[in-house]
């Protein structure tokens, strides 16, 4: 009798039928008791629609305010300060053949695009003018949608650092010397720093970039984002089911609403579960039927920034191998909140969108960047590769993936694990692409793109495990160059101690190892210190305490607290002015091998001052929960919208990543909000996590339910056959056509 006992209960359940305008059948929305919507319909266009109705029932006010920064149109509501924003946004957009466009996607993106935006749309008409909550405070409405508005490259520009490295590696060579930036800025892989031929290094300043960077910084009403990942597989040899499993926890800003949101997608051709960028179609990360992916960002260098020499008698013209060349110009109105419509100028020279101009050094930076191509819209490649069935068919899906670059892992029910590096990686014949180049010569451009056959990969490794966590994974002997500019390779080493073992893996285990705070850093460090003699009581007393510490960013460690204070002040004690720019494997590779270490004592002082003046002079109070919080904060600032500050453990070199900001240290707002453990041998008992809760709406009970067990490592059930869907369902919503 156990149905009936399920049918009553099912019976019981909050339900509700709503007219939805587009719609061509019935869709059942079956939301389980974490917030996770899953969509049943009988057809794909229905599916869709269905997804951007949900989307934007659960995070209307997120995914407007994203809309708009992507498209160029927040002036239009915030005012005259976002029309820098607004124009940069304008100025990256996609300008070619738009049936290329979708087709790299897939060959049914379009479609795709159109019922998911028809279907937010259908969620704002049926508001009836009617602000929710955060468009009442933050004072506008709404704004409709387009199919090319899921296109947008403003987020995918975000999370690409090369352009900003540039100008950075530029203006160090003009502050402390050629030499020295070599000696100590070194790269990874190492290359020799070379100026380009025929750049003049002084012409070089901070502005070039301003623009670019205000317009991929988070919009913060009434007042960058970072990137990073682990993911990891093992086959069947290493796993306590005999089955693959996968584990991946994108890393990126932390904020409320959570980047991303979690849905499962059911129809003809379709039946995927997992997150994506709540603006976007589809599943970025998941699993199917039949595979599981996960995906970390590359670092694949995939900018440049070309000085292109401008016409003194026509600044609309500039240098290329001896001729004057027309810039391409469009001219743009857009609407500013408050004050008359603004008509701008997007300029550009055959190198890509005009981002500066000095017109009285007749002088301009123009940026040649991947996202320009067609397909270079973040995540929306997943549309393709969340319906692989196999390693051959993902591999294919793989090489839609242009901008940003991915570490892409995968699993399959029939045992098969991998992993391939994925995204356009430009090929620079002759020079690094590590400072911005002459325009004007033509020596400096790009000769095509490697093939996905060139891309780094692996199948079924001899190790039966695979990790990736943002760091130098080129296999050696590697013949191409993706880039110099990897992550330190902390996290990904401890994943490999961890892995490395005889151990046969379970849900559980991985689940530990998303929560891992060990810092190899520390333990390198604590290596440096058995070799240290301090002279003072105070470099006695940490010595002791540090080298009798676990090496744990705990939040009940003021040994965490003390060890990154004391890095933070070694960088400058060490090599003077430029330390603060120094990574941290080439400072303690300086320390490694030092014979003095004399400067350990003055650098322990300098961070110990510090420590007392920010926190007080009582150690007690330096434990790392009190100074290492997590704060999550609404782009409104209104505290109803805000959650209170959590301690958190962890740090930027372990496996559970908690980054912060440079200018706010120790303040963490950089992380995994998502993660999540997928077991091929049984869907049903994969897991996930998604911080601080699947609603955008502050009065929803899904804005703030999982911050807790996502602080303490307690991820909850994915369900993905119907029964398991069943068995949590808290909530019935059945779309109909509009009669």
């Amino acid at each position: 009798m156990r149905w009936l006992t399920w049918l009553a209960c099912s019976l019981a359940l909050p339900a509700q039928t709503i007219s939805v305008p587009g719609l061509k059948s019935r869709v059942e929305i079956l939301r389980d008791r974490w917030g996770v919507p899953h969509i049943y319909a009988t057809n794909a266009h229905d599916l869709f629609l269905a997804q951007g109705w949900v989307a934007a029932k659960d995070r209307l006010f997120q995914i407007d305010l994203w809309r708009r920064q992507g498209t160029g149109r927040l002036a239009e509501v915030l005012g005259p300060k976002y029309l820098v924003s607004d124009r940069i946004a304008r100025l990256v957009r996609y300008r070619g053949d738009w049936n290329e466009e979708w087709r790299s996607y897939s060959p049914d993106a379009r479609a795709i695009a159109m019922a998911f935006t028809a279907g937010i749309n259908a969620y704002i008409d049926s508001l009836g003018g009617k602000r929710t909550k955060e468009f009442a405070v933050a004072g506008y409405d709404p704004g409709r949608w387009r199919p090319e508005d899921v296109t947008a490259r403003i987020a995918g520009l975000a999370m690409l650092r090369n352009a900003s490295s540039e100008i950075a590696r530029a203006l160090d060579i003009q502050r402390f010397g050629l030499d020295r930036v070599r000696e100590v800025l070194t790269t990874d892989p190492p290359v020799r720093i070379e100026i380009p031929k025929g750049l003049e290094i002084d012409e070089i300043r901070p502005e070039m970039i301003r623009d670019l960077a205000a317009a991929t910084r988070a919009v913060r009403l009434g007042d960058g984002e970072l990137d990073g990942s682990n993911n990891w597989v093992v086959d069947g040899t290493l796993s306590a089911t005999g089955k693959p499993l996968l584990a991946s926890d994108p890393h990126r800003t932390l904020s409320i609403p959570s980047l991303r949101k979690t849905v499962h997608l059911v129809a003809p051709g379709w039946n995927v579960i997992g997150a994506g960028e709540p603006a976007l179609p589809g599943v970025a990360l998941g699993h199917n039927e039949e595979i599981g992916f996960g995906f970390t960002i590359v670092g694949i260098d995939q900018q440049d920034l070309y000085l292109e020499r401008l016409n003194p008698q026509n600044l609309n013209q500039y240098r290329y191998r001896d001729q004057w060349v027309d810039c391409e110009i469009e001219r743009e109105e857009i609407p500013v909140k408050g004050a008359p419509p603004a008509i701008v100028e997007l300029k550009y020279t055959r190198h890509g969108p005009v981002i500066y101009e000095d017109h009285t050094r007749r002088l301009a930076v123009a940026l040649r960047w991947a996202g320009s191509e067609p397909g270079g819209a973040g995540y929306l490649p997943a549309l393709a590769l969340a319906r692989a069935k196999n390693w051959t068919e993902f591999r294919r899906a793989a090489a839609h993936y242009k901008t940003p670059s991915e570490n892409l892992v995968y699993a399959d029910r029939a045992g098969n694990i991998g992993w391939i590096a994925a995204g356009l990686t430009p090929v620079r014949q002759g020079w690094s692409g590590l400072l911005p180049v002459p325009g004007d010569t033509g020596e400096f451009e790009w000769q095509g793109w490697l093939s996905i056959d060139q891309m780094p990969q692996r199948y079924n490794p001899r190790e039966h495990w695979i990790a990736t966590a943002n760091a130098n994974h080129l296999p050696p002997g590697y013949p191409h160059v993706l880039g110099f500019e990897f992550s330190p390779a902390y996290r990904y080493q401890r994943l490999a101690q961890l892995l490395g073992g005889a151990q046969r893996f379970t849900v559980a285990d991985f689940v530990r190892m998303q929560q891992d705070i060990t810092a190899l850093s520390a333990k390198q460090f604590q290596n440096i210190l058995r070799r240290w003699r301090p002279t003072t009581e105070a470099g006695k007393n940490f010595q002791r305490r540090l080298l009798a510490w676990s090496g744990e960013m705990a939040v009940d460690s003021v040994e965490a607290t003390v060890f990154e204070a004391w890095l933070s002040a070694l960088g400058p004690a060490l090599f003077g002015e430029i330390g603060g720019r120094v990574s941290r494997p080439r400072l303690l590779a300086e320390l490694d091998r030092s014979a003095d270490l004399s400067v350990l004592g003055k650098a322990l002082g300098d961070a110990l001052d510090r420590l007392k003046r920010t926190w007080g002079p009582e150690s007690a109070k330096w434990q790392w929960g009190h100074v290492h919080q997590i704060a999550f904060r609404h782009p409104i600032d209104h505290p109803d919208f805000h959650l209170p500050p959590r301690p958190r453990g962890g740090s930027a070199d372990t496996v559970m990543a908690s980054g912060w900001d440079p200018t706010r240290p120790f303040a963490t707002n950089h992380g995994a909000s998502f993660k999540m453990v997928l077991d091929t041998a049984d869907w049903d008992r994969s897991v996930m996590t998604n911080a601080p809760g699947e609603s955008g709406d502050p009065d929803s009970p899904h804005y703030r339910d999982l911050v807790d067990d996502w602080l303490a490592g307690r991820p909850h059930p994915l369900p993905f056959t119907r029964a398991a869907v069943e068995a949590v369902t808290v909530e019935r919503l059945t779309l109909v056509p509009h009669s």
